[in-house]
């Protein structure tokens, strides 16, 4: 009997896997369906992507004007003459130019029962002198705003006998590091009779002279006076602010206010400060 011719056995063909996992998913199924299944954190393309939106547009949707209705800004009524107040005050040594500290220093606060006022223009806790106080916040900007160049006058104690030629140099102007000064009016002047003892005194040295100037000056630099005589070299040892425009710190009667006595300005005064 013949045989039938052997052939080899082929291999039949593997079939993917379809095991399952222990929830009874199919591994080859889940595969297709991943690959299906869009990501959750991916946006549809009808939807605008942000990389679409350069930084320049953005930039320049800000700067857009809007053409909306816009609020209208609230307006300030104007204190009356009646209704403003205008203190001045002798400031003594050693005291803020604010209301309240932190640190338990001294303030105006301690000098002053009115209550509503605030300081027009600063004045350093080391210095001395007049110091204008007011409940009217235009009056207060008015009084305080540089282009008025308004001339304040204080007195001045150095060490050193001043010359003529630092006079010159400090009425022509000097050159600071933030830039040059206007020019100023300097004068020698003899110790003021009006002058109170400050305390504590400042620290003189026996061979070294003191010389008191009285200088104009209509900037309000940060310790503009004390950098201006250091630079002529002649340190200051003692500054008062005696004036402020027409107004300073001699009463009606004649006097001088003492270190922490005030008083106020009568509707004529004002009513002339406010127009001027």
């Amino acid at each position: 009997m013949n045989s039938p011719t052997s052939q080899p056995r082929r291999k039949p063909k593997r079939q993917p896997s379809h095991s399952k996992d222990p929830g009874g998913k199919e591994f080859g199924q889940e595969k297709s369906q991943r690959s299906t299944k869009p990501s959750p954190n991916s946006k549809s393309s009808s939807s605008k992507s942000p990389s679409n939106k350069s930084p320049i547009n953005k930039r320049q949707g800000l700067n857009k004007k809007r053409t909306g209705p816009q609020k209208p800004r609230p307006k300030v009524t104007p204190l009356s003459v009646a209704e403003t107040q205008v203190v001045l005050l002798n400031k003594p040594f050693d005291v803020l130019c604010q209301f309240t500290d932190e640190g338990g220093r001294r303030t105006l606060k301690d000098l002053l029962p009115i209550a509503g006022i605030y300081a027009a223009g600063r004045l350093d806790r080391d210095s001395e002198g007049l110091l204008l106080l007011t409940n009217n916040g235009q009056l207060q900007a008015k009084l305080t705003q540089p282009n008025k160049h308004t001339f304040k006058t204080y007195w001045v104690q150095v060490e050193g006998d001043v010359d003529d030629t630092a006079i010159q140099a400090l009425s022509q102007g000097i050159e600071l590091k933030d830039g040059p000064t206007l020019p100023a009016k300097v004068r020698r002047l003899q110790q003021p009779e009006s002058l109170w003892p400050r305390n504590p005194p400042i620290r003189e040295r026996r061979n070294i002279p003191t010389t008191w100037l009285e200088i104009c000056i209509r900037e309000g630099r940060n310790r503009q006076v004390r950098r201006m005589t250091a630079h002529v070299g002649f340190p200051t040892l003692r500054l008062i602010r005696y004036a402020i425009g027409n107004l300073s710190l001699d009463t009606e009667q004649g006097q001088c206010l003492q270190p922490g006595e005030y008083r106020t300005l009568s509707e004529a005064a004002i009513k002339e400060l406010l127009h001027d």
